[in-house]
Formats: structure tokens, C-alpha cells, sequence
């Protein structure tokens, strides 16, 4: 069964509902593999007041019994929305009367007319025929993004059992970007400290020397003006196996599959693989991955070794053995304190924008969201080569497939 995910529910609504479908039986799975993930999610320097309300934790509510995924039911997760209960009349599901003056007042202080430049308010607002923009805003929030988590949180631990591991760190807030240092204390570290270290900045930084204050100070300054900032994420699978995707349809590449998983990410402007647009700036002989015999690794899944990894781990439309690296732009929040040019769709004038409680910078809580999307990808063609009902019968086939590929 191909895996898929819905996910249902608005940023001021009850609760987010997230059905995951294809999850095979008997994958181990508990609350905490998910809630580690919306936790790191809600952290990061720079975020907004709506973090310090919601502590987001996954309910199952269908596809686990004792802790593990069972009989290939549709995975079910709910998470509460906390702020919903001052918004009870302007989410209100049911009719509300609207003669009543406290119902009145929210739904008066709720609505919006005034669309935000960046943002889905007025397209959608045509498409969807809405006056209320708040029809729009509701659904297109990046609190969607917590479902999407939650789905790529329960991937990642899929591929964890297999060795897969996904990761992101910040490479650029604004003007600031990582030293010169960083890439040399990233060769020097094990993977395992790189994380630990990635994971102890409030930046999701690997450096060094003063950058994560820097990144902070220039957030400040940000914020002072009313502003708001992006960045660069690097977000990475390391031990994929070679074979995931396919040359044969354009459809079934894997770089292609991974940047639309990765564009759909609501801040997400760009995606690079491997040296990205510094492929088009060197010649062929720099670029391409250059292949050699390494007797050292006959023993392991793959007997041929690369000195580079240039095209981030992806031949062909296909998996190459070498970790998946992709480079992520993240454009800035469109919704300002200080506000923008725009219009209001009920006068049909010019006016200033909408202004709905913001973050200054998501960009190390994007790096979540982005581990999320790739877990995601990567999880559905590595159940599309070595498919099966069961976690066993998935096992075996993964294990003759790497038989196989030891032999070659």
C-alpha cells in the first residue's frame, strides 16, 4: 500500500487531525517518538508568543495498540489546540447567534479584510470566494506544519529501524551565516556530537566561534524594526540505500519527489541538492562524483567509495548509497509587526496588511518541519522498492536486497 497522509484542522480550530496511511503492522511506535519532534518544532530563538501557549502532544486515536502499529490500520493522531478556547464563537463549528454582544465582539475583532503580501490571503480569498479572510488564514497557517511533524516524526522512526537517519542544521540567518570554522569542526566531530551540538543552539547551529550570538543580536534588531527574517537550512538522510527512485519516469525520480515534498513546506522558496547552483559555475570534471574501488568496505552494504559528494547523493533520479543532502532557502514570515502596502477587500482600498500574532525567525524550527517532508519522501520509496504488509516481511526483503548489493 502506497504511503500517504491527510491532515485536517485550522490554527485556531479544536484540534489537528493527522490520518497516516501504509504504516506497516508492527512497527514499535509511541507518543514520545512524535512528541520529541513537535517539541523541537516549538523551540528555536526568534519564535512568537504562540509557542509559549500550545505544548504539543500526540494522541493516538486509531492504528496503535501497546505500542506498536497493528493489522495495517491507518495510523490516527489528534493534537489540541489550546488557544482554541478563546476563539470559541469565531471557530465556533456550529452557528452562533450573532445578536449576542460577546459573540458579536469576537467575530468582529476576528475578521479580516486586509490581505498580507507573501501570504495565501488573496489568492485564496478569490479562489475560495471568501470575505472573511479568515476562511483562508485558518487553514493556510504554518501551524499546519505541526501536522507534518507529526507524519514525518512517525517516518523517521520507520527508517531509523534500518539505519536511516534524518537530520538539519542552520546554515544562515539573514546576513549572517556560519564561519569559516564550521565546516572544519563538522569534519572533526562524529555525527553523533554534531547533533548533540546542533541541538544545544537555540540557532540549530554547528560552529565554533560567536555566530549564534550574532544570529541572535541580528534577530533583535529585527525585531526591534518591526520586521521579520529568513535563512538557509541543510537538511540531510544519511545511511539510505542505493536504489530508492527510478530513472524510468519522470515522476518516479527521487530528487523530484524529495523538492516538491520540500517546496510544499509553507516558507520554503528554493531547494539545492548537493553544491546546487555551483553545479552550473564549475566544469564536469569538478562536479560529478567520481567512483572508485574500496576494498576496506567490501563488507558493507556498498564496495565502491566517492571522494565528493557533489550531487547530494543522487544519480539518475536514484539513491547512490551516499547521504541525500539538500540546501533550503526560507524566505521570511510574511506577517510584519510594522506591516506592508496592500489593500482591503471589503473597501477595495488601498490599506496596510493584516497584522496576526508572528514569529521574527522560523528558520531553525523550518529545519523540523523540512526533516519532516524528507523522512516523509524517503520512507514512501523505501516502501515502494521493498514493500510488504508486515514489518517482518519488510525486513526480509530489505535484507536480500543488501545481500544483493554486496554481491555487486
Amino acid at each position: 500500500m502506497p504511503l500517504k497522509f491527510l491532515s485536517s484542522g485550522e490554527s485556531h480550530g479544536p484540534e489537528l487531525n493527522i490520518i497516516l496511511d501504509g504504516i506497516p503492522a508492527n512497527m514499535p511506535l509511541l507518543a514520545e517518538d512524535i512528541n520529541i519532534d513537535l517539541k523541537r518544532r516549538q523551540g528555536g530563538y526568534g519564535r512568537g508568543g504562540r509557542m509559549k501557549i500550545e505544548k504539543d502532544k500526540a494522541i493516538f486515536t486509531g492504528g496503535v495498540r501497546h505500542g506498536r502499529a497493528f493489522g495495517g490500520a491507518p495510523v490516527s493522531i489528534k493534537i489540541i489546540n489550546k488557544d482554541h478556547q478563546k476563539w470559541l464563537y469565531a471557530m465556533s463549528p456550529e452557528p452562533v447567534d450573532e445578536s449576542l454582544p460577546e459573540v458579536k465582539e469576537q467575530l468582529d475583532a476576528k475578521f479580516i479584510s486586509k490581505v498580507r503580501p507573501g501570504h495565501a490571503d488573496l489568492a485564496g480569498a478569490i479562489k475560495y470566494n471568501a470575505p472573511d479572510v479568515r476562511d483562508i488564514l485558518e487553514r493556510s497557517s504554518a501551524r499546519e506544519t505541526t501536522s507534518r511533524v507529526v507524519a514525518g516524526a512517525v517516518c523517521k522512526k520507520f527508517l531509523s529501524l534500518f539505519g536511516i537517519e534524518v537530520f538539519s542544521h542552520v546554515l544562515r540567518v539573514g546576513e549572517v551565516s556560519l564561519s569559516d570554522e564550521a565546516a572544519k569542526l563538522r569534519e572533526e566531530l562524529s555525527y553523533e556530537d554534531f547533533k548533540a551540538k546542533v541541538e544545544a543552539s537555540e540557532l540549530r547551529i554547528c560552529d565554533s566561534t560567536d555566530t549564534e550570538e550574532q544570529m541572535k543580536e541580528y534577530i533583535n534588531r529585527v525585531r526591534k524594526n518591526g520586521d521579520t527574517v529568513g535563512g538557509i537550512v541543510e537538511v540531510f538522510a544519511k545511511g539510505v540505500p542505493v536504489g530508492l527512485g527510478s530513472h524510468v519516469q519522470w515522476d518516479r525520480r527521487l530528487d523530484g519527489i524529495i523538492a516538491q515534498a520540500l517546496m510544499s513546506v509553507h516558507t520554503v522558496k528554493s531547494v539545492e541538492f548537493g553544491i546546487g547552483q555551483g553545479a552550473g559555475m564549475h566544469l564536469g570534471s569538478i562536479v560529478q562524483d567520481q567512483i572508485f574501488s574500496d576494498k576496506e568496505k567490501a563488507e558493507q552494504e556498498l564496495r565502491y567509495s566517492r571522494k565528493t559528494n557533489n550531487l547530494g547523493g543522487i544519480e539518475g533520479g536514484m539513491s547512490n548509497g551516499e547521504p541525500i543532502i539538500c540546501k533550503v532557502g526560507v524566505k521570511p514570515i510574511p506577517t510584519l509587526v510594522s506591516t506592508l502596502e496592500s489593500v482591503d477587500l471589503a473597501t477595495k482600498e488601498n490599506s496596510q496588511s493584516h497584522f496576526e500574532r508572528s514569529d521574527v525567525c522560523v528558520v531553525p524550527a523550518a529545519g523540523v518541519v523540512l526533516e519532516a517532508m524528507l523522512a516523509f519522501a524517503i520512507a514512501k520509496e523505501f516502501l515502494n522498492k521493498f514493500g510488504g504488509d508486515s514489518m517482518e516481511e519488510i525486513t526480509r526483503n530489505y535484507q536480500a536486497y543488501q545481500d544483493y548489493v554486496k554481491s555487486k
